[in-house]
């Protein structure tokens, strides 16, 4: 999960495997598998790199968790 920041200063955490497409109009909106969406002060390009961190520590966890020995670095 992801936190991102509504167009109000509210900050809520998101599913990132949820999100079907995500548009700059110039808001960012995105929208979800089920069919809601979200307006975020975020830019596109700061939402992939959010994501691809995300998924960076979920990969070094996994890996992590098969091997005890091996330091998170």
């Amino acid at each position: 999960m992801i936190f991102l920041t509504k167009l109000d200063g509210k900050e809520f955490m998101l599913n990132e495997e949820l999100i079907e497409t995500v548009n700059e109009t110039p808001d960012t909106v995105i929208v979800l598998e089920n069919g809601h969406s979200y307006i975020v002060r975020e830019s596109m390009r700061e939402l992939q790199n959010k994501i691809y961190e995300n998924s960076r520590l979920q990969r070094r966890a996994r890996l992590s968790a098969h091997d005890p020995e091996k330091p998170l670095t």
